[in-house]
Parts: structure tokens; C-alpha cells; sequence
């Protein structure tokens, strides 16, 4: 199993180092990816300790867990607090699959959600 391009279902959007990102850090825009370089937890899904959303590295520590798991984790999870609340999809992500030959049957079978990503984009950055 690959993990450039997945779906994580807890937070509704699509996961894996295929996927451009921002940083889910309030007010940070640094451009990653959401591959497990990333994640809050370093597994899939912030595993046992991550809340499975994405941050720089400016934006994650290292915590070691009572099971004596040393995890990268963001701030909240540091501290065992509620996650952060995902930021919006990147810009190029969404003309990606709005765009690319590889998504057309997504887009046929998900009328709304190919709405809602349109009118995410400001519109200087619509393409197809």
C-alpha cells in the first residue's frame, strides 16, 4: 500500500505525501504535504498519540508517552488538549482534482463536493 494519496475519514479530506498542504498551525501557511513526514503522532491517522492533523516543523515536538513512545505531536496534543481546527485545502490540491484527467470519475460522482472546492478557490486561482 502507497501512501501518496488517501482519505481520512475523522477529518474528511485526503492525506498522503501526494496531497500539497498547508500547516494545520492557526495562521502559520507554511506549504507541506500530508504525508506521515508530517502528521501529528507519526503514524497514520496520529496513531495511538496525534490527533492525525499536519504541521511543520516548527509546529510539532517531541513528547514522550507513558508506554515509553517517544511521537512528534503539535502543541495540543503535547498537552493532551483538544486538536486544532483543520485549515483549508491548497490552492493547487483543489485545481487538481477540479482538473486532472485521474479525478473525472470523482468529479462525476461528486457533484457537490467538486461545488464546494470551486468555491473555495479565490477566484484568480480557477482553473479548467
Amino acid at each position: 500500500m502507497g501512501w501518496s494519496i488517501g482519505f481520512d475519514s475523522k477529518w474528511n479530506r485526503d492525506i498522503g505525501y501526494g496531497v500539497p498542504a498547508y500547516c494545520d498551525y492557526p495562521g502559520c501557511g507554511a506549504e507541506i504535504d500530508r504525508g506521515l513526514s508530517y502528521v501529528c503522532g507519526g503514524e497514520p491517522y496520529g496513531g495511538e498519540h496525534g490527533c492525525g492533523l499536519y504541521f511543520c516543523s516548527k509546529h510539532r515536538e517531541l513528547r514522550e508517552f507513558e508506554d515509553d513512545c517517544c511521537k512528534e505531536v503539535c502543541e495540543r496534543c503535547h498537552i493532551d488538549a483538544d486538536a486544532f481546527t483543520p485549515v483549508a485545502e491548497h490552492p493547487t490540491w483543489i485545481n487538481w482534482k477540479l482538473t486532472d484527467e485521474s479525478w473525472k470519475q470523482w468529479r462525476d460522482e461528486n457533484a457537490a463536493e467538486v461545488e464546494r472546492l470551486r468555491a473555495e478557490l479565490p477566484q484568480g486561482e480557477r482553473h479548467g
